[in-house]
């Protein structure tokens, strides 16, 4: 029994940190995606002055980890590649930050 619990509080204590560590991971990547100039082209709920590329309010619904990783830092004609201006662990959270933004489409 004592070891049930002992278990069951480690549990809650990494469970505590994991939520800590992705929230503040995908604070710096809002932080990422506004310094890089993503709100130039692109919106997330109403916030960005972007109209050049989609809304990503529903991004982290719609596409995988990996394509998003790819879109950023491979680009496309109208999208420029961001490989050299990011670092890894910038993009990381980047990618953290895109994942929760899972807006429905409006009607």
């Amino acid at each position: 029994m004592r070891l049930k619990r002992s278990a069951l509080a480690v549990l809650l204590v990494c469970s505590t940190a994991c939520l800590a560590s992705s929230r503040s991971q995908r604070a710096h990547g809002a932080a990422v995606f506004a310094e890089s100039g993503c709100t130039h082209c692109h919106t997330i709920r109403n916030n960005g002055g972007g109209n050049k590329g989609p809304d990503l309010s529903g991004v982290g619904r719609r596409l995988t980890e990996a394509r998003m990783r790819q879109q950023i830092l491979a680009g496309s004609k109208v999208m420029p590649s961001f490989k050299d201006s990011l670092q890894e662990n910038d993009l990381a959270d980047l990618l953290a930050y895109l994942r929760s933004c899972r807006d429905k489409k409006k009607q």
